[in-house]
């Protein structure tokens, strides 16, 4: 199963993909908006885990992208930002799964991303 990471910390983002590739995940890490949305033109995701806080990116217009270009494809977002905490990302991102905080642990995330996989 093909899942993107959109995630402007290496490390964390490293973090996550080693969880998932555990499941059996292929998965890409985008770093910047430009990144994510070349992925997404180039290879068919299941999954995109994604930080809704980017520094010079939007989470948003990714999003978008993906529901354009791979509707079948579940965004989670993962945030330490209290924005968008009343959960009216659903009602902006038609592919939103999931919204949970930063420090959900990675097995957590993984676990996650294999539901939404499998939902798919």
């Amino acid at each position: 199963m093909n899942v993107l990471i959109v995630e402007d910390n290496a490390p964390l983002a490293m973090l996550w993909q080693r969880h998932l590739q555990r499941l059996g995940c292929d998965v890409r890490v985008a770093a910047t908006e430009e990144d994510a949305i070349g992925l997404i033109d180039e290879v068919g995701f299941k999954v995109i885990l994604m930080d809704l806080v980017l520094n010079g990116s939007s989470a948003l217009t990714i999003a978008d992208f993906a529901e354009f270009r791979q509707p079948d494809a579940q965004v989670i977002f993962v945030t330490n930002s209290h924005f968008f905490s009343d959960g009216s990302i659903f009602q902006h991102c038609g592919n939103a799964r999931a919204f949970l905080p930063s420090g959900t642990s990675p097995s957590d995330l993984a676990m996650m991303v294999e539901h939404y996989a499998q939902a798919s």
